[in-house]
């Protein structure tokens, strides 16, 4: 979602998941983080954000549209953003963000975004229904499901 110019947005799209500082332990030998790990990062956002509003257990099933714009360094906070985009009946479809804090406070930049699928489960591991918010009518939900 570019500004007008193709520039990038300057705000962060969706509500702030998580905040972590990156480790020397997270980098490569050039001491960029790895790519890997930034992607965790974000699903774990994502299903913080998910499983709040499945009002529980969800487990990953997709993840779709990894944009990577920028390296992530030791030392930079990565606050992880996220937007639920689509609900299904068991689903629940999640945009994250990655955003960095150069030295831990200056400079935010994006650096990485994507697309998660999340499935609400039981005790058992089995596909749950996502209940349906206060305030969303039923017939807003998506009847959308991915293939598990």
């Amino acid at each position: 979602m570019a500004a007008s110019g193709g520039k990038e947005p300057d705000e962060p799209r969706g509500d702030l998941a998580t905040r972590t500082l990156a480790m020397p332990a997270d980098a490569n030998p050039s001491g960029d983080i790895f790519g890997g790990w930034v992607l965790s990062q974000m699903d774990i956002a994502g299903g913080i954000t998910a499983g709040a509003r499945a009002a529980g257990r969800v487990a990953t099933v997709a993840v779709d549209a990894m944009t990577f714009h920028r390296p992530v360094f030791v030392g930079d906070v990565l606050c992880v953003y996220a937007d639920i985009i689509r609900i299904g009946r068991t689903s629940i479809a999640i945009h994250t963000e990655a955003w960095a804090l150069r030295g831990r406070q200056s400079e935010r930049v994006k650096v990485t975004e994507g697309t998660f699928t999340f499935v609400a489960i039981d005790d058992q591991g089995q596909p749950r229904p996502v209940p349906p918010a206060p305030d969303v009518a039923e017939e807003t939900r998506t009847s959308e499901e991915p293939a598990a």
